[in-house]
């Protein structure tokens, strides 16, 4: 899906490139300048162009695509405003202030974006449950680091600590940690800093889509080995399939990613886990909410959208069947379902949609 929407971005983005010099070359200095070297104000009004392709290529093309997608969008808007603004009073401005206005909100909304990538949240649920699940559970449940885009190992390692301070019971790293442009020393550095968290139950893993690469061995400078090598050394459970007890009255169940055509099924795994316990299903892809509601799992945590990063593709996921569930907590026959937005992002340093964040559930015995 993702891979759809970059490439209709990039349509977007060529297209809106071509309108962006035209606005560019609308602004009083290039109009001049026009006057006596027509060629040459349209070469300067490219080469602004060029240039803010050019300060953000610095991070990836994905960043360019989006910069100058809603550039195009929010100069489109400023101009058509400004059509209307003309209609009705009958004067023409004498400057480009729509080409103006275009850059000043786009600035705006983009620094917004980055602030809401790069500031990470703590948010909180509470959750009751019937069960008898002793003096109650505390989760801090982390998703989709995507390690290199806004958070390398260190920056990582600093957020395991404000987790730690949270006194978690048991941590959940809900698929996608690593990415395949991430590199080997961050993902190490990152695996040390999750084996450094002092959570009564420990820290568990459940791979995400992006965990094991997309590309052959060689794309990065680790593969799957090593990072399952990495996180076992420093005491990270991985769980595929699996499940483990973590007392007498609660299990942990956790399942391969959705990309995985040999997964087992809900119902498969449920068989194993004995009746009284309050289970805890770790999915990275919220997308099999029916079947986990009718087998009846207690809680079902994900990952895997962002929260809708960038409006309106997370609700574009929605519509097509990508994903049951954007974000947040929504309640399935006797299920609870909590999708986390991630601390990081996929391939963008911008949350426009989402803010970036840590999960923290609270469970007890209801009243």
């Amino acid at each position: 899906m993702w891979l759809a929407i970059l490439a209709v971005m990039l349509a977007f983005a060529l297209a809106g490139t071509a309108y962006i010099v035209c606005g560019f070359h609308r602004f009083s200095f290039l109009k001049k300048l026009g006057n006596s070297h027509p060629f040459l104000a349209w070469l300067a009004a490219a080469g602004i162009a060029a240039a803010v392709c050019g300060a953000w290529a610095i991070v990836n093309i994905s960043t360019v695509i989006v910069v100058m997608v809603h550039l195009f969008i929010i100069w489109l808007i400023c101009d058509i405003i400004a059509g209307i603004v003309r209609k009705i009073s009958g004067k023409k401005p004498e400057r480009n202030w729509s080409g103006a206005a275009a850059l000043v909100i786009t600035a705006v909304y983009l620094a917004v974006g980055w602030y809401f990538a790069h500031h990470i949240y703590i948010t909180r649920y509470d959750i009751d449950t019937d069960k008898n699940i002793g003096d109650g559970l505390r989760i801090a449940l982390i998703a989709d680091s995507h390690l290199g885009i806004t958070l390398d190992g260190e920056g990582f390692a600093k957020q395991m600590k404000r987790i730690d301070e949270l006194e978690p019971d048991i941590v959940v790293v809900a698929g996608d940690f690593v990415d395949d442009e991430s590199c080997k020393a961050d993902m190490e550095r990152a695996c040390e800093a999750l084996g450094d968290i002092n959570a009564k139950y420990g820290v568990y893993f459940a791979f995400g889509n992006h965990d094991k690469g997309y590309y052959s061995d060689g794309y990065r400078d680790f593969n799957e080995e090593s990072l399952r090598k990495s996180l076992t050394e420093n005491g990270i459970v991985i769980l595929e399939d699996d499940f483990a007890d973590i007392n007498d009255k609660v299990c942990l169940i956790g399942r391969q990613d959705r990309s995985v055509e040999d997964r087992a099924s809900m119902l498969t795994l449920m068989a194993q886990v004995t009746e009284p316990h309050y289970r805890i299903v770790i999915d990275h892809q919220p997308n099999d909410y029916d079947e986990e509601a009718s087998c009846a799992a207690d809680l079902v945590l994900s990952g895997h959208t962002h929260g809708g990063p960038l409006f309106p593709a997370g609700q574009i996921g929605l519509l097509i069947g990508a994903n049951d569930a954007l974000y947040g907590y929504e309640h399935r026959k006797d299920t609870d379902f909590i999708v986390t937005s991630g601390i990081s992002g996929w391939a963008l340093p911008f949350k426009t949609g989402a803010v970036s964040e840590i999960a923290v559930i609270d469970i007890n015995k209801h009243q």
